[in-house]
């Protein structure tokens, strides 16, 4: 086998496997907010949803966190149990901030990655949350809904500091959880390449 087909073939398996981990991360986000939207709890499925794109970005890329953070209001809404339609875009745009700001925060080369982790985690949620107030309350409610006050208000509630802290939880918790899926994707990886 000449390099080019081995180069070929290395790039088709690192496309599948991209595909592969990212299908299965957005499958068990979308499980995981259909299991917890009927508690009624929004810190519960917020919290949850903003650990695994955090997770998500912090074990296979930004290219996954991305992806995962674009897609995940999407699916819930077409499957009945997401937000309305109008709010979609914003709350895409909310996590794939959180995603980038992560990445870029949460990558920064210190001897202590605990460090990192500790700074990403507030401005990630903080602009977050500014991305989902001023998108949802200021522009999705006020500008295109124009909602009664009662339904405005829920939603204005909704999209307001339960955003930040949502986003503080759950990137608590991704945090606690990452360096034990480290372990087992490294220990996958090592068993695979023998």
């Amino acid at each position: 086998m000449c390099n080019c087909e081995r180069n070929y073939q290395m790039i088709k398996q690192t496309k599948v496997l991209w595909i592969t981990r990212t299908a299965i991360l957005l499958a068990l986000l979308v499980v995981l907010q259909a299991a917890t939207v009927p508690l009624g709890n929004n810190f519960i499925t917020g919290s949850i949803v903003n650990a695994m794109l955090v997770i998500s970005v912090m074990t296979c890329g930004l290219a996954t966190g991305v992806t995962i953070a674009a897609i995940s209001p999407v699916l819930p809404t077409l499957l009945g149990f997401g937000p309305v339609w109008p709010l979609v875009p914003f709350i895409a745009a909310g996590n794939v901030v959180l995603v980038l700001i992560w990445h870029l925060i949460g990558n920064i080369k210190t001897r202590n990655k605990y460090l990192a982790y500790g700074a990403a985690l507030p401005v990630a949620a903080g602009a977050k949350f500014t991305v989902l107030y001023f998108g949802v309350v200021k522009v999705a409610v006020e500008m295109i809904l124009k909602l009664p006050e009662k339904q405005a208000s829920v939603i204005t509630f909704l999209f307001s500091y339960p955003q930040l802290i949502t986003a503080l939880i759950g990137g608590a918790v991704a945090t606690i959880v990452f360096p034990t899926l480290k372990k087992v994707i490294a220990k996958d990886r090592a068993g695979n390449s023998e």
